[in-house]
């Protein structure tokens, strides 16, 4: 019985130590309606049951959104939204960014999902005129 009580002591000590909680990646986080679901699944931690779903859908989302935005900007001949440097970031870091990004932008975190993702990337990787 007092195994039991200081697991559970550990674990609150653990929970209280660790700052506010964050809440644990769900399945409706996957219909990535606002920007705070995607950063949800793109923040999601090796420890969760949904991890490998969770990051794998966020690497596919920012990938296909990126591509679409790239063919949509060729056939209207648009200004570019952002520019890379070079060396253009990896995925991961640009991902990295993202979150770390969004925590300070809290006032995207409402808005479509794919707004907030062009919104950090016109952010932080502006053009040069």
């Amino acid at each position: 019985m007092m195994d039991k009580v200081l697991i559970v002591a550990a674990g609150l000590t653990a929970m209280c130590l660790s700052g506010p909680a964050e809440a644990a990646t769900s399945e409706t986080n996957f219909q990535v309606k606002t920007t705070r679901d995607l950063v949800t699944l793109c923040a999601t931690p090796p420890s969760d049951p949904l991890a490998t779903a969770a990051v794998n859908f966020c690497e596919g989302f920012a990938v296909g959104a990126y591509q679409y935005h790239v063919v949509a900007e060729a056939a209207t001949k648009a200004k570019p939204l952002f520019c890379f440097p070079s060396p253009t970031p990896s995925r991961n870091e640009a991902i990295t960014q993202f979150i770390a990004w969004s925590n300070q932008h809290s006032d995207v975190l409402d808005r479509p999902a794919v707004e907030g993702m062009f919104t950090f990337l016109k952010d932080r990787y502006p053009c040069r005129s």
